[in-house]
């Protein structure tokens, strides 16, 4: 069975370009996004992971460590940070893991458990190897998201989830499509109206199973 929403995830040990690291405890107290790829020097991963260096300051805002994983060699993550850092314009401080045993990618069920590579494999040998984990602070996985090797995620949007799972989690709520920081968010319907209005004060009841409301500063 597959890694779930909620599951502790897998306390592996990895080599990264950055030496070795037990994930458990890389993420100690933070949050920490996982995102993967198929393989180095590749041109839609190159931008992604130039992405995620350019929100550097915007992860560590949130508490948030992330991590790259990749089915290439510590070395050869080395010399792809250039690339990266040239599109980047700026440092990618983040390791990113070698797996190229494919540990994590089975442990985490982007392959099937009897996957191998072949002896010069290419993208499309490990296409699947294109995930966003999102875990909490318990080692948890809060949210994943797979793209196919065509399409470039969107990082803004793992930001704007992000800070929709550190919300809901430190303030009992929910967030409705689109949310952002700021917005109103939903009042759970398990809190009474009561309760709602001593908590957040006035709320705008849209359906009788549908309240939003300001979130006290």
């Amino acid at each position: 069975m597959g890694l779930r929403l909620n599951d502790t995830i897998p306390d592996l040990t990895v080599e990264t370009d950055q030496g070795t690291l037990s994930l458990h405890e890389w993420i100690g107290d933070s949050w920490a996004i996982l995102f993967s790829h198929p393989k180095d020097f590749t041109p839609v991963c190159t931008t992604e992971f130039s992405a995620v260096a350019r929100l550097a300051d915007e992860w560590a805002k949130r508490g948030t460590k992330v991590i790259g994983v990749s089915v290439d060699s510590a070395a050869d993550h080395q010399k792809w940070k250039g690339d990266i850092e040239t599109v980047a314009g700026r440092e990618a401080g983040f390791p990113i893991i070698a797996d190229k045993d494919l540990t994590v990618a089975k442990a985490f069920d982007m392959l099937e458990a009897e996957h191998y590579l072949p002896e010069n494999p290419t993208p499309a040998d490990s296409q699947t190897v294109r995930a966003v984990f999102i875990i909490g602070p318990d080692k948890k996985l809060k949210l994943t998201m797979t793209y196919p090797m065509t399409v470039g995620r969107n990082f803004s949007e793992v930001l704007r989830a992000l800070d929709g799972l550190q919300t809901s989690s430190s303030r009992g709520v929910a967030t409705p499509a689109d949310w952002a920081l700021g917005q109103d968010i939903i009042i759970p319907a398990s809190v009474s109206d009561e309760d709602a209005k001593a908590k957040f004060g006035e709320f705008t009841k849209v359906l009788p199973y549908l309240r939003t409301a300001k979130l006290p500063s």
